[in-house]
């Protein structure tokens, strides 16, 4: 048997707190097809690289945004369908990262422009390719994440109050959480985060501990969407 042609590429869902507004990472793609349209950065993969290192690649390439940042990057999924990509039967794995404080990108090779797009905004238009999919895929891993691991940290500085991390769960859920319930949760599960011994200024009232990210990977006892 005859098999025809296809290429292996990477896409990229990039999320960061900016404004206080969950954001993705997108591009205004520069070349065909879908010239002009709004995409999700990415590429094909070099015959010499690796996955991991490809995602790397392009998203410095196309974006300026990638290997001098502590960016959490992780496999989200695989997208196959025959006419995903016009120029050829094109697998792509997806990848997902988290940062916090991630610059303000610099478009690059293929990509006529980059930018930060609030998730709600780019949620409401068709992304160029399978794109759309993708990223609400990727919004439901970081949702879920939320629940069992200690992802919400590398939303974060390097110090921060729980009240931080509760602005973390309720951009990304989009929902509203009891402040004094949370708090509770969060303290309980054990190495979620760790006291610095400092505390912050906010503003009126008594001023707030300042934590850093624990040990932990997961959430012992997880906490609930919706908490």
């Amino acid at each position: 048997m005859t098999f025809p042609p296809f290429a292996v590429a990477v896409d990229l869902v990039v999320f960061t707190i900016r404004n206080d507004e969950l954001c993705v990472l997108t591009i205004k793609r520069g070349e065909a097809p879908y010239k002009g349209r709004v995409a999700l950065p990415g590429g094909f993969v070099l015959p010499n690289e690796d996955l991991e290192a490809a995602a790397q690649r392009e998203l410095a390439e196309e974006t300026g945004v990638g290997a001098s940042h502590d960016t959490h990057l992780e496999q989200l999924a695989t997208y196959g369908a025959p006419k995903r990509d016009p120029r050829i039967r094109t697998v792509s794995v997806a990848y997902l990262a988290f940062a916090a404080d991630l610059p303000e990108p610099v478009a690059g090779t293929d990509a006529a422009s980059a930018k930060w797009m609030p998730v709600s905004e780019a949620l409401e238009i068709k992304l160029a390719f399978d794109h759309s999919t993708i990223l609400k895929d990727g919004l439901e891993r970081a949702r879920a994440k939320l629940e069992y691991s200690t992802l919400a940290t590398a939303f974060c500085p390097a110090e921060f109050t729980i009240a931080d991390i509760r602005n973390v769960y309720e951009l990304v859920w989009g929902i509203a959480i009891d402040p004094r319930n949370f708090h509770r949760k969060v303290l309980a599960s054990v190495g979620f985060v760790e006291p610095t011994g400092e505390l912050v200024s906010q503003g009126r009232g008594r001023p707030a501990q300042a934590f850093r990210a624990g040990p932990a990977v997961q959430l012992h006892p997880p906490i609930a969407r919706g908490t």
